[in-house]
């Protein structure tokens, strides 16, 4: 079902021109701990991955998204990058979905926060 949905579209994944371009010039690089498979082709100008499940930008973790975009000449399964103690692990971008944050007072939810600084107006 996936090998028809990357044929008909271009959301669920890479597209049959990405698999060929992959499968004839592509050289895998490394993956990451989420399964998303990393390539570059032999002169090493173009870089891209191959997302496993839904292709979200927000979950290339910030070494590899370094190394994509050529800020980092050595891919992080080479040469890791040394986190400080205040960093926090990488998240996914949870925009939009259930989990994303919704602070006291937000529409979102089920309950609103209880207002005291000030009296609603009710109709005479």
């Amino acid at each position: 079902m996936r090998f028809i949905l990357s044929l008909l579209t271009w959301y669920h994944g890479e597209t049959i021109g990405t698999r060929l371009f992959t499968w004839r010039k592509g050289v895998k690089v490394g993956e990451d701990a989420q399964g998303n498979t990393f390539y570059h082709n032999r002169d090493d100008s173009r870089r891209w991955v191959i997302f496993k499940g839904e292709p979200e930008a927000s979950r290339v973790s910030p070494e590899w998204h370094g190394w994509l975009h050529h800020t980092f000449d050595n891919c992080p399964t080479d040469a890791p990058l040394t986190h400080k103690t205040w960093e926090k692990p990488h998240q996914d971008n949870m925009t939009g979905t259930e989990m994303a944050y919704a602070p006291s007072g937000s529409l979102r939810n089920a309950k609103p926060a209880e207002r005291r600084d000030y009296e609603a107006w009710q109709p005479e």
